[in-house]
């Protein structure tokens, strides 16, 4: 005799289909029109869908957000962005108005698809209680095929509160897809000829086998290797064949082998205005360079530049097949290999300046040498970041969570998560004064939720990004770029956690050791001189060029 199968509520589906999916963690912020599915706890909904969507990045799964209709939707649109342009699985769950009261404007009542069509991959509302399995199954299939990306499902309240008796369904898998046998010996061909190779990894998908796989596949060819804007966990730092970022504030000479390169391969990345310098690496449609792309997501390939040899592969899918290609008997461009990775140790050995306040290049250098290779560091935007991604050396997987995207505020949610996800690992939040601002709410849910972040504060006192694009346009003409600050330790220890100041660079280790080995959620509040706007430049220099030009 068959099963019966037993009558559930919508909302007592959408968890069994999280369940079957895997799902370990759900972030949101509660609200009543999703009553029936509440599980789980954030401050702010941006902040919670920044959260699942460092999750997603860590996971390589899909992150899950739940928020609250109207207000809630549109204060989690920051996460979907982040989602969408760092292409990482996520899938976020809207409360909506009852079906009955549609379309007559209710309370907070949004059209989602409207809302959120060119923000995501796929939106869509559940109207029937026994479709939940089927939405959500092709849910986490959409978020994780092809280029990985969120997705929005709306829920009507009422609809999570009517039973129905339907099968559940299991868990989706992602699809990979693989290089043929003739691309991988036009790659080989391509190598053969090569005199200026270089391999750039970007992008989402990735294994750690497939990251590994890419590393063997460097070294049999002694290729040189960059890493694309905030993915510098793809390549570890201290390998003799690393390059560099190919991101913000690009090293010259790594600028230049781009350029000149007369092969490049580019593994996952999509090469957008940011690692291309405002589309200035390549020429559009066609590059210079001989460009082999490998993309999952079969839209990106052409889409800006035509690659000589277009690769629809996700990086696992690609790196599984790499051992198929053989390097040339003698390699002529090893001597280039050292001379990048010369150019990449120079660029990224601090060196000290006259500035006042702490000077933040001895401050990586000094994390540098006592993090552990595990360690994950956090950022969101701002000019603060420079100092991370050009003087950290990132030495594996999941130990950078930062937004291509360009997001502020992301830097303290992505530490929360990566916390609650590895509770054994040291994860360090870098934030600037302002970005800090946008989400420090958040320092809320790590102390409520026991996890013990640090978080390094750099303050000076304005949005230094935006301060520095207005002396080089309008030097002298500064305007809404000030910030007036509170003593960010104190709100540390106001939520129970460790708070200090640190205003010379000599108190900065014992202010470290000090708010590591308390166990709690701390704020280090770095005071960093305002001139000091960029590891390479003042206000004063940067100004002084603007008046001469």
């Amino acid at each position: 005799m068959p099963d019966v199968i037993p009558s559930r509520t919508g909302g007592r589906l959408i968890v069994e289909a999280l369940e079957a999916n895997g799902v370990e963690r759900v972030f949101c912020v509660p609200g009543e029109s999703y009553l029936a599915v509440l599980d789980a706890l954030a401050r702010h909904e941006g902040g919670a869908a920044m959260m699942a969507e460092a999750w997603g990045k860590l996971a390589g799964k899909p992150g899950i957000c739940f928020v609250t209709r109207g207000p809630g939707a549109t204060n989690a649109a920051a996460g979907l962005h982040v989602a969408m342009q760092d292409s990482t699985p996520m899938v976020l769950f809207v409360g909506q108005v009852g079906r009955s009261m549609r379309e007559r404007e209710a309370f907070q009542e949004i059209d989602y698809r409207r809302m959120f069509g060119d923000v995501v991959k796929w939106v869509a509302e559940i109207d029937e209680t026994a479709r939940i399995p089927e939405f959500l199954s092709r849910a986490f299939q959409v978020a994780t095929s092809g280029r990985p990306g969120p997705v929005v499902l709306a829920l009507p309240e009422d609809m999570l509160r009517e039973k129905t008796a339907v099968a559940s369904v299991g868990a989706s898998e992602p699809i990979e897809t693989y290089p043929g046998l003739t691309q991988t010996a036009q790659l080989q061909k391509l190598l053969w000829k090569a005199e200026r190779p270089l391999l750039v990894l970007g992008g989402s998908r990735w294994s750690d086998a497939a990251i590994a796989s890419m590393q063997r596949f460097a070294e049999r060819f002694d290729l040189p290797v960059g890493v694309s804007l905030r993915r510098q966990g793809l390549f570890d730092h201290e390998h003799p064949n690393f390059a560099g970022e190919v991101g913000i504030a690009i090293n010259p000479a790594l600028a230049k082998r781009v350029r000149e390169a007369d092969l490049l391969i580019l593994v996952g990345g999509r090469m957008s205005e940011m690692p291309s310098s405002g589309y200035t690496l390549l020429d559009i449609p066609q590059p210079k360079q001989t460009l082999v792309h490998v993309h999952g997501g079969s839209d990106e390939l052409g889409r800006v530049y035509r690659p000589a040899l277009a690769v629809n592969a996700t990086p696992n899918g690609f790196a599984a097949q790499l051992e198929a290609v053989h390097p040339p008997a003698t390699i002529p461009w090893s001597a280039e290999t050292r001379a990048a990775n010369k150019a990449y140790r120079d660029w990224s050995d601090p060196k000290p300046r006259n500035v006042g306040g702490v000077e933040m290049g001895a401050v990586m250098r000094t994390l540098r040498e006592r993090l552990g290779k595990d360690a994950i560091l956090t950022n969101g935007a701002g000019n603060y970041a420079n100092w991370v991604h050009r003087y950290h050396r990132f030495r594996g997987p999941n130990t950078q969570l930062a937004p291509t995207s360009g997001s502020m505020g992301y830097g303290v949610p992505a530490a929360v998560a990566a916390k609650l996800r590895y509770p054994e690992r040291t994860v360090i939040a870098f934030a600037g004064d302002g970005c800090f601002q946008m989400t420090n709410n958040e320092f809320g849910t790590a102390a409520q939720e026991g996890a013990a972040i640090l978080v390094i504060v750099v303050d000076n006192s304005m949005y230094g990004t935006i301060r520095a694009h207005q002396e080089r346009s309008y030097p002298d003409r500064i305007e809404a770029t000030k910030l007036v600050n509170p003593d960010f330790a104190a709100l540390a220890r106001a939520y129970g956690g460790h708070g200090e100041t640190v205003e010379t660079t000599e108190e900065f280790l014992p202010a470290f050791e000090r708010a590591a080995a308390s166990g709690k959620p701390a704020i280090l509040h770095v005071k960093v001189d305002p001139q000091a706007i960029s590891p390479s430049a003042t206000i004063d220099e940067i100004r002084g060029k603007s008046l001469k030009g």
